[in-house]
This record gives structure tokens, C-alpha cells and sequence, in this order.
């Protein structure tokens, strides 16, 4: 049987967290038995947020990333965060550019799992950085899209496709090393908004293209969701949330930051506002 980990009343970079994780109403700030282990990439590491305690400069893992904010608010009997900016899914079981496999913090005491991963597998970095430069050619059209349905299919579009088992064989194999774990596989937080004309700031991606890119991220998530459902892991939402609190938001607002004006976080990742609202949305699901 998989025994939930208790949380308590927190306060996450100002966002105050309120959660009850029984039916008869909020539980107490006592542990129950169950380590908790954090697995992921940078959505999960939190590059560039003060301060970084990562052992490895690859990984760039703050210490007010969100497992870190779930960690503070719950009480397991053991945390560990073994996140890694860059990591996609075959390093989970392989190594890193020599960082041991994430999979090797799982063991049978793991109460809770929490994985945010398949962006880097995806391309998305690479995706972003075309757009960039593709949109100075036809700022008012959408030549990123165009450029990755010259084939006649959309090239991300496929690439996601191939990406799914790979995440639903992840969550297995979490399943295998640590069976009484609760796993939450966590999405990924509105980057665009679905027209450009939401912009409070410009940011260098054509105006097509905008939407464009947020229905690819959408869809990513909905991929996210479906195999989480498939291999008996819970998904948590953050884009809903995140509305409105895109990267071409102004400074305060936006939950993630773009690619001008970056502050306190890497180019096109949450800052520590954004980890707050994400560490808010497991801690709920959590409930």
C-alpha cells in the first residue's frame, strides 16, 4: 500500500500554501514513514534562482526549486533532489556527462516521487533558438511553424510521439525500484501565450508563431498526463495556473523568464515565483 507523506501549512516565496491531505480536514505537522525523491530536469533544478547547491555545475540546482518548497512544507523522513539541468529520460537509468543515474536515489523506503521530464527530449531548447532566428526573416507570420511542417508533418509533433513510451517506461521503471512510492509526475508551466497580442513585453518570436509554439507545449503536457494515467502515476497541472504569467509578461508578473531583461533565473525557465506556484500545485495534488 503507498502511504502519502502528511503535509503542513506553508509559505513558499510569498505564496502561501494551505493543504489538508485527509477528509476529515488539514493534518497534522507530524512525518509519517517515507522519503521523498525528486527526479527531473531544469523545470525541476531551477538554474540561475538563488542560491545554487548542486554539487555539479551541469546541474544548477537551486535551493528554491520546487522540490526544495515541497520538502519545506511537507515532512518526509528522508529528501533527496537529484534533478539535472539537461537531463532527459535516458538519464534516468544512464549517466550524465558522469552524474550518476537518477534512478539510483530510488529505494524501497521512497514514499514519494515527483518527475518533471521529456522537454529536453523533445528539443525544446533547440526549437526555441530557431524560432528565434527565424522569425527575423517574417516577424508577422509564422515561419517556425512552417519550417517544421516542411515535410508535410509536423516534425515536434512527431518527435513527441516517439517521446511517450520513453516517459511511460520512466514511471515504470520508479514503479519497479520503489513500489509503495506515490509518483506525481508534474507538467510544465504556461511558456507563451496562445496570441501574441497578450504580450505585456516583445519577445523574439514571430507573431504566428507564438501560438504555434504554445499549442506544442500543450500538447507535451497532455503527453505528460495520458502516460501518468497509463502507469498509475498522478499528473500535476501547472500550466493552468501559470495563465497569464507567461515569459513576455512584465518583471513580477511572469513566472518564467524570457529571453531579455532575465532576472534571477535562466533564459526561458521558471523564477522563483514560478517554482512557488508549481510547488503550490504538488503540494495540492498531494492532498
Amino acid at each position: 500500500m503507498k502511504t502519502p507523506l502528511r503535509l503542513r501549512t506553508a509559505a513558499a516565496t510569498g505564496i502561501a500554501v494551505t493543504l489538508a491531505v485527509t477528509a476529515s480536514g488539514p493534518a497534522a505537522a507530524t512525518p509519517t514513514a517515507g522519503d521523498y525523491v525528486a527526479l527531473g530536469d531544469s523545470y525541476v533544478a531551477g538554474p540561475g534562482i538563488p542560491e545554487t547547491v548542486s554539487d555539479s555545475g551541469i546541474c544548477a540546482r537551486s535551493d528554491h526549486d520546487y522540490p526544495s518548497l515541497v520538502a519545506r512544507a511537507a515532512t518526509p523522513t528522508a529528501f533527496t533532489d537529484v534533478s539535472c539541468s539537461g537531463a532527459v529520460t535516458d538519464d534516468m537509468t544512464g549517466r550524465q556527462l558522469g552524474i550518476a543515474p537518477q534512478f539510483d536515489a530510488l529505494t524501497s523506503n521512497t514514499g514519494l516521487v515527483t518527475l518533471t521530464i521529456g522537454g529536453n527530449d523533445a528539443g525544446f531548447a533547440g526549437i526555441v533558438v530557431t524560432c528565434v532566428v527565424l522569425s527575423f526573416s517574417d516577424p508577422t507570420g509564422a515561419p517556425c511553424e512552417k519550417n517544421y511542417n516542411s515535410g508535410g508533418t509536423d516534425q515536434i509533433l512527431q518527435k513527441l510521439d516517439e517521446i511517450a513510451p520513453k516517459v511511460g517506461a520512466v514511471i515504470q521503471g520508479i514503479h519497479q525500484r520503489s513500489p509503495h512510492a506515490r509518483v506525481a509526475v508534474v507538467g510544465y508551466p504556461d511558456l507563451l501565450p496562445d496570441a501574441k497580442s497578450k504580450c505585456a513585453v516583445d519577445v523574439p518570436v514571430a507573431t504566428g508563431d507564438v501560438p504555434y509554439l504554445n499549442g506544442i507545449e500543450q500538447r507535451l503536457n497532455q503527453l505528460l498526463s495520458a502516460q501518468a494515467a497509463a502507469n498509475g502515476a498522478e499528473f500535476v497541472d501547472t500550466y493552468t495556473s501559470s495563465v497569464g504569467h507567461d515569459l513576455c509578461q512584465a518583471p513580477g508578473t511572469r513566472w518564467v523568464e524570457g529571453l531579455l531583461d532575465v532576472q534571477d533565473a535562466a533564459p526561458i525557465h521558471p523564477n522563483a515565483l514560478g517554482m512557488a506556484n508549481t510547488a503550490a500545485q504538488v503540494l495540492s495534488g498531494l492532498q
